[in-house]
């Protein structure tokens, strides 16, 4: 297959990070809706996690690329009321936050979850055997408007909101996936389902039907767009297409001139990129990331871009974990530069740093304050007015004294 270019490694890292927003200057004014939607438009997608060990992970990446911003902002652009959404909940990189303009580009996904592909088998087979459970919690939707299923379950014994597979809530999962209902908001961090149509706009559900061809093409086209250069895999993975759908895409987009195929040093598969993608001549950034920022939730892709293995331990033992629990990787400029494991402790307002960890190359002292000016800012942003260091090893020694220098410095522990 003939390559339009080849870039390098440490270009590839340039245009991967420009893509997903790292080369963009943070707001100098008060951070406004208008900012939130532009980070969505760019990067399509952002996925939803429920660990609340520091804030829930769809919070992160726009602090990541922002700085600090209200954010009943973004709860407002993603759970408003009609006037102010621009976003909707999906499965997009698993469950995902998207701009409501890729709502017409998932409708193929939902038809194919009415006849049971492309979903878990569990809630496939559910599909199949319980239409009347289906039907009966659909008509209480209708009814009743916008419902968790904790609301609706008949179970005797009931376990938490989220977590709570009754019936009920296998036939909401099962309406959500084929997109007869949607999410109207959320109770903490309940779905809330209500019809589509009194959720979302009446314009963008009366938009004509896509071929799947058409929706898939403009999907991968999205992910390019914030992916800057990509494998077919990293491609395919970004709104999980299947390997034969991908492929197939890929090839029509080529052939169109729409996707150019590139090398990077060092792949072993053939890249894909825009033919309007801009090299930066370099990336001056940094930033915590969230174990969910789509720049990293790809681990392979993560390994061959920066030579950094990530693998979050949330589910690890203890005893075996080599990082910790909840560690958010440290971009700094070109490269990722260390990993700390953080907990923010809201009863005692104070974010507590339990384990810093360089990479081989390390981070000189103008890195290892921006590190601690990143984590002040995290701490002010979170509300924490306290910043406890309790890692013993050698970089949280060079750590502690830039904390103490830091501008954004209120209290050290």
């Amino acid at each position: 297959m003939p390559t339009s270019q080849t870039f390098s490694l440490l270009q590839a890292r340039r245009l991967v990070l420009s893509a997903q927003g790292f080369a963009a200057r943070a707001p100098r004014s008060t951070v406004s809706s208008a900012h939130l939607q532009r980070v969505f438009a760019r990067l399509g997608v952002v996925q939803i996690d429920s660990v609340n060990a520091l804030v829930r992970s769809h919070y992160l990446p726009l602090f990541s690329r922002l700085g600090s911003y209200p954010q009943a902002l973004f709860d407002q652009i993603a759970w408003g009321g009609s006037r102010q959404r621009r976003l909707f909940e999906y499965w997009g990189h698993e469950a995902s936050l998207l701009p409501l303009d890729l709502y017409p580009l998932l409708r193929w996904r939902m038809d194919r979850a009415r006849q049971g592909q492309g979903i878990y088998q569990q809630l496939a087979r559910f599909g199949r055997e319980q239409q009347p459970t289906i039907a009966r919690v659909l008509a209480a939707v209708t009814a009743q408007g916008a419902l968790g299923a904790g609301s609706l379950s008949t179970r005797a014994e009931r376990a938490g909101p989220w977590w709570d597979w009754s019936a009920e809530k296998h036939a909401l999962e099962w309406l959500f996936a084929a997109g007869l209902v949607t999410v109207a908001g959320r109770r903490g961090f309940e779905r809330l389902y209500d019809l589509p149509e009194r959720v979302l706009p009446a314009a963008l559900l009366q938009q004509p039907l896509l071929d799947e061809a058409q929706a898939q093409r403009r999907l991968l086209l999205q992910a390019a767009s914030a992916l800057g250069v990509a494998s077919e895999k990293d491609l395919r993975d970004y709104y999980r297409l299947s390997p034969t759908d991908s492929r197939a895409r890929v090839a029509e987009l080529v052939e169109e001139g729409q996707l150019q195929v590139c090398a990077v040093q060092g792949w072993s598969q053939p890249a894909y990129c825009l033919d309007s993608v801009r090299l930066p001549r370099k990336v001056v950034s940094h930033a915590l990331l969230s174990p969910f920022d789509s720049l990293v939730w790809e681990r392979e892709r993560t390994e061959r871009l920066f030579d950094f293995r990530y693998r979050l331990e949330i589910y690890t033992p203890a005893h075996k974990r080599v990082y910790g629990y909840y560690v958010l990787p440290f971009l700094y400029n070109e490269r990722m530069a260390a990993r700390v494991d953080l907990r923010a402790e809201r009863a005692s307002a104070r974010l507590a740093i339990h384990a810093v960890h360089e990479e081989a190359q390390g981070l000189d002292e103008a890195g290892m304050q921006a590190l601690a000016d990143s984590l002040w800012r995290l701490a002010g942003w979170l509300g924490l007015s306290q910043v406890q260091l309790n890692c013993p090893r050698a970089s949280a020694a060079r750590l502690r004294p830039a904390l103490a220098r830091s501008v954004f410095s209120d209290g050290l522990a």
